[in-house]
């Protein structure tokens, strides 16, 4: 019986220690975004009580004390803080890793965390989250792996609309947990539209006393003529404001605001019906799409009310970039309004295009005289990219000049227009609607589609790609009112453009992003984010019927 107990004890204990120990194999390591390189070693490292992690300085000392909090709170390890001096897990800084870049050396006794700036450190760190995996006996081990990595695109975006459905301070931080974790560096919050004003300015108290609610909603899809039957509202106070943009910052992720002009303000406008061109009062529109009276851009007061916005907005939040929309600006307002046609005669403007783009060159000026740079979308260029609406039939298109300090981002129309943009020196951000608008269904963007979409222009000149600094990932919430909505449409899709972001192009292979992906899909089990979970049924279906269409014109 002693025997029995003495060999039971041995079993026990060499198991323990072989858990400790364990060598991970290479179909059990990986990480999304794929990186640069990574290569296994032997053995792991363990997580355990009394593990001290040394800093040397502040920038390190934020993150380091990030990595404490989260391995805590996962694997319930207590780790030791130091300034400097020998430690388990070492920040170090090593100048000459790119922007964002960084090194990750594990070994069964140590982690080295190299990088030459906070993101850098950060992203170590998340390296270091996905790697983590709990053994049966209970310990949390990382494999011993080296790692070199950095990202392709320096602009990583996930857009969030929050003027059709507001969808809460949790909901967002759940959002900026996610992109940390897949090394997304932008949350561009689209916070100002037709349906709803979301963000407190205190000069105007009625942007959200009347504008952040409406009366109802359209309901399926458009003009479905159906609607919910119940009001909808809801805003971000300025102290909220702020608590995001730190939790935000914290993680490496700048919050880009959306602030529409000169169109999509049908929310201001039921506020303050003097912003309007047709001086009608109006309520906060319930039905979905365009609304086509624009602030009334000749006005000084108008234009001295969208400065005054943009001054709060600078308060709140420090981006260096500030989005202005710009989108689908319906002119017909313009043409029918008398004192506009003669503002625009007297000015020497021929055209509706050109009197935004005059409004628009002047918003920059404003925003680049307080360090700022303004953004938006592709329409801010003049060109006309909805010639088939009733209120674009025109075929005039602008002469003035966009100013060249804007960052044009490109969302429809001819790929060209990004080339054009991109020679000419303006800086792009590419989200082609066709490849990266999450309100689009699993089969017409399948998450393999998602994953193929390359921001460079094909046939653009290898000079220019410095212009084209990466691509965003759009939620348009119209037809997803709740949060579980939101999820099925952004995930799994926003990995594939975490990926398409961060990894090098030569890199990327779906295949083994797909094996990286289930294991991400764990930790969205855990969290209860109600993910899509058929987008290998649908790329299934899809293939059948592409393979189906080329038989049968093969035959034919």
């Amino acid at each position: 019986m002693r025997y029995f107990i003495y060999s039971l004890f041995l079993t026990l204990l060499f198991s323990s220690c072989a858990e400790k120990n364990k060598t991970f194999l290479a179909s059990e390591v990986s990480l999304l975004p794929k990186p640069v390189s990574l290569t296994l070693g032997e053995a792991s490292f363990a997580f355990k009580d009394g593990l001290s992690v040394a800093f040397q300085s502040e920038d390190q000392k934020s993150t380091a004390n990030y990595l404490v909090r989260v391995i805590g709170g996962k694997t319930g390890a207590s780790l030791e803080l130091k300034e400097d001096g020998k430690a388990a897990i070492v920040f170090e800084q090593v100048d000459g890793i790119e922007a964002e870049g960084y090194q990750l050396e594990v070994t069964p006794k140590k982690i080295m965390i190299k990088a030459s700036d906070p993101s850098g450190y950060f992203y170590a760190v998340q390296s270091i989250f996905q790697l983590l995996e709990k053994q049966d006996n209970g310990t949390w081990l990382i494999p011993s792996v080296s790692i070199k990595d950095n990202p392709r695109f320096k602009w990583r975006a996930y857009m969030l609309d929050e003027s059709r459905y507001f969808h809460g301070e949790e909901f967002v931080k759940q959002m900026l947990d996610q992109m940390a974790l897949l090394k997304m560096n932008v949350f561009h919050w689209h916070l100002v539209d037709d349906a709803g004003w979301r963000l407190e300015i205190k000069k105007y108290p009625l942007l959200t006393e009347v504008g952040a609610f409406r009366s109802d909603s359209e309901i399926e899809t458009w003009k479905s003529g159906k609607t919910s039957g119940e009001p909808h509202g809801g805003f971000y106070t300025q102290e909220q404001i702020k608590d995001i943009v730190a939790y935000a910052a914290e993680r490496q992720i700048t919050i880009v605001p959306e602030i529409e002009m000169p169109g999509h303000s049908s929310a201001a406008i039921a506020a303050y019906t003097w912003l309007g061109t047709a001086g009608k009062d109006i309520d906060v529109p319930v039905k979905f799409g365009r609304h086509y009276d624009n602030y009334d851009v000749t006005k000084p007061e108008v234009v001295q009310f969208i400065k005054d916005v943009l001054m709060e907005t600078f308060e709140l939040f420090p981006s260096k970039v500030i989005h202005i929309g710009g989108d689908e600006v319906g002119y017909k307002s313009w043409e029918d309004a008398k004192h506009v046609q003669k503002y625009m005669k007297e000015h020497g403007i021929k055209t509706p295009a050109d009197l935004q783009i005059s409004f628009t060159n002047d918003i920059s000026k404003f925003i680049e005289a307080h360090g700022r740079r303004m953004m938006g979308w592709n329409e801010i260029m003049g060109v006309n990219i909805h010639k088939g609406f009733e209120e674009k039939k025109h075929d005039k298109e602008a002469e003035t000049e966009l100013a060249k300090n804007v960052v044009v981002h490109f969302w429809k129309g001819d790929v060209k227009l990004a080339t054009d943009a991109a020679q000419k020196g303006y800086g792009i951000v590419n989200s082609l609607h066709s490849n990266t608008y999450l309100d689009y269904s699993h089969k017409s963007i399948s998450l393999e589609k998602a994953y193929s979409f390359n921001p460079i222009p094909e046939g653009l000149d290898k000079q220019y790609h410095k212009n084209i600094y990466g691509s965003g990932c759009q939620m348009w919430s119209e037809w997803t009112p709740t949060n579980p909505d939101v999820e099925r449409q952004t995930f799994p899709r926003i990995a594939a453009y975490a990926e398409v972001g961060w990894t090098q192009l030569e890199n990327k292979d779906y295949e083994s992003f797909k094996v990286a992906l289930k294991k991400i899909q764990k930790d969205w089990d855990s969290l209860g984010i109600n993910y899509f979970k058929d987008y290998e049924k649908v790329e299934a279906e899809l293939k059948a019927k592409k393979e189906a269409k080329e038989k049968e014109d093969k035959e034919n």
